[in-house]
């Protein structure tokens, strides 16, 4: 299969369940907002060592925010529900709580699976917190320098799907690169997904496991160009760079829209072949066939 002169690997990209949270992060104005969001996104690109994958699902404007003021919707995603819970306070309390004049909302109200957040960050107001009940919510003010830091006393947890991908490959990095760049800022106008690497493009994909026991992921040799000859390679063979583009999203829907959306854009570009990283269907219960989700049949 072919799609505007890019080839299309017959594989698929192998996704797995994981948990997630959506935080609602508003601030005086888009400054001090995108600087929280910096800070709370941060060292999250993927749960082989992070505590989560997280990143901004979208900027929303003051008319759609709690308290009328500038927001960002983040997206949040764990292993299970008490790792979650831990990282959301971890990050909320030390990257949120002490950016200048944020406060936090949640974006999962409708979900009965809660965790705690601000029931365990109102102890750091030492006794002088408050708490306030407006509808059915129960919120805590924080006593803080600049006033008071307001965040919601739970928020709500839902089953998501992490993982899903796709890799670019190109002649040259400089195309590759570009490519790149294009299927993410398209994906991300999509709602309901991230992209957690850096600039949403992992340079190091890999695959599970290593010849060093200790290590649980190592790189993916089959897509590295410096080790064509040396193993058994899966690049096209006009491709001297590949980076992969990996997608986490609120259900399997949004995850195969944006994969739809990102490689449509990408294929547009000078990329000569997309793949996807899968690990034998042995991971994750989700698999989405590049050509099925291209529109094409799966042995096209």
């Amino acid at each position: 299969m072919n799609l505007n002169g890019t080839y299309i690997d017959d594989t698929f990209a192998e996704a797995f369940r994981m948990q997630y949270t959506r935080l609602l992060v508003t601030a005086h104005d888009r400054f001090w907002l995108e600087a929280a969001i910096r800070e709370c996104t941060g060292y999250s690109s993927s749960v082989i060592a992070c505590d989560a994958e997280c990143g901004l699902e979208n900027w929303l404007d003051p008319q759609l925010t709690p308290d009328g003021r500038w927001g960002a919707a983040v997206l949040v995603f764990g292993f299970d529900q008490e790792r979650l819970s831990k990282a959301v306070a971890n990050r909320v309390g030390q990257c949120v709580m002490t950016c200048p004049s944020t406060a936090v909302f949640d974006g999962l109200s409708d979900t009965t699976t809660r965790l705690p957040l601000g029931k365990h960050l109102r102890f750091f107001g030492d006794g002088f917190q408050k708490s306030k009940l407006v509808a059915t919510d129960r919120y805590w003010r924080i006593p803080v320098m600049d006033g008071e830091f307001t965040v919601v006393e739970n928020v709500g947890m839902a089953p998501g799907v992490a993982g899903g991908n796709f890799i670019l490959q190109s002649c040259d990095q400089e195309r590759a690169l570009s490519a790149a760049r294009l299927a993410v800022e398209a994906i991300g106008e999509l709602p309901g997904v991230i992209t957690p690497f850096p600039g949403g493009v992992a340079r190091s994909g890999s695959k599970v496991g290593s010849r060093y026991p200790a290590l649980v992921a190592s790189t993916a040799d089959a897509f590295c160009p410096t080790l064509r000859g040396r193993v058994a390679s899966r690049l096209h063979e006009q491709a001297n760079c590949a980076y992969e583009v990996v997608i986490d999203g609120v259900d399997a829907q949004a995850v195969h829209n944006a994969m739809h959306r990102g490689m449509r854009e990408a294929s547009a570009s000078d990329v000569v072949a997309i793949s996807a990283g899968n690990y034998g269907g042995k991971l994750g219960k989700f698999h989405f066939h590049l050509r099925s989700v291209l529109g094409g049949p799966n042995d096209a």
